[in-house]
């Protein structure tokens, strides 16, 4: 018997309107597009709750500068306490005597509140530019009149654009800082050098006066050179582009060139350590193993004399802890 067309067509209808009250259901409401007034508001709130919880923080790190006397910032607002920092003494610190002299007035200077420079040490690879940074500002610290004061904060290239936070942290301290970077340079299309550059002399705050800046770095020139290619490639006048890359190293009133040393001086590194360490091995033989070893290194320098120095002692059942 055929099905009934009236009620064929009213369970149609009714399934209709169940599927199109299901799909009202489900369906959401499209969110409402941002105004720029509502974002604006969003960003200055999230500013303001940042600046809000790292104030605790900021005083206390001001609190804890006395626990130690280096430390290494961190970009994120912290400065990590050094509890043994790893250098050398400033008297086996040989061949660079000119340098050091240089430094160790700069810095004994600083450390009195006196004028001075902040220093760019360029040049060979291993000839104690860091350990002598490192060591000048042991030998400063530890004299009575400073008696503790100066502090060394080392701050890893790659963190260049987190310098002006840092120097909010410091400005108001008690203390006087050394703000150290090791191996500086820039390559690419980093411009993070303009936040150095701003820091050294150029910006409206500039330099606290109880901050200086020691950096150590390969080259003379800190920039690269396709670095200056580029920007005189877009420049109107081409000029500007090496001027810029001069105008960096230039605002470091100091610098100190450190060049590869003599086979004399070389000799002179190794048995500084040898008598520091208690090494006790004929000067003939000593002369005849670290030119030796100087050869098949292919170089001198106070890293590889050190570098010498260590296998000999190892080999003699000698340890060399430094201070």
């Amino acid at each position: 018997m055929p099905k009934k067309p009236g009620k064929t067509a009213a369970r149609a209808a009714k399934a209709s309107v169940a599927a199109k009250s299901r799909k009202a259901a489900t369906k959401r409401p499209k969110p409402a597009i941002d105004t720029a007034e509502q974002r604006i508001a969003r960003a200055l709130e999230a500013i303001a709750a940042s600046l809000a919880a790292a104030a605790p923080k900021l005083k206390n790190q001001g609190e804890q500068l006395s626990a130690a006397e280096a430390f290494i910032w961190h970009p994120e607002g912290r400065l990590a306490p050094v509890p043994r920092v790893s250098r050398v003494d400033l008297e086996l610190l040989q061949g660079i005597e000119r340098m050091r002299d240089i430094l160790i007035e700069n810095t004994e200077r600083f450390a009195a509140g006196l004028p001075a420079n902040n220093a760019l040490l360029w040049g060979a690879r291993g000839m104690g530019k860091s350990s002598l940074v490192k060591a000048a500002h042991a030998s400063v610290n530890a004299k009575p009149e400073v008696a503790g004061l100066l502090k060394l904060i080392e701050i890893h290239r790659e963190d260049i654009e987190s310098l002006p936070a840092l120097m909010t942290i410091l400005r108001a301290s008690q203390f006087r800082f050394i703000v150290f970077c090791d191996d500086l340079s820039f390559d690419g299309n980093d411009a993070s050098y303009k936040s150095l550059k701003a820091v050294l002399e150029g910006g409206i705050e500039g330099r606290p006066d109880n901050v200086i800046l020691y950096a150590t770095s390969n080259r003379r020139h800190l920039l690269a050179r396709e670095m200056v290619e580029n920007e005189r490639s877009t420049a109107i006048n081409p000029g500007e582009a090496v001027e810029e890359k001069v105008s960096l190293s230039d605002r470091f009133g100091l610098w100190l060139g450190f060049h590869k040393c003599s086979q004399d001086e070389f000799l002179a590194m190794v048995r500084g350590y040898c008598a520091h360490f208690g090494i006790a091995l004929d000067d003939t033989e000593l002369q005849r193993e670290a030119l030796e070893w100087a050869t098949t290194r292919g170089s001198r320098s106070g890293r590889v004399a050190w570098q010498f120095t260590q296998d000999l002692a190892g080999r003699l059942g000698l340890r060399t802890a430094m201070k």
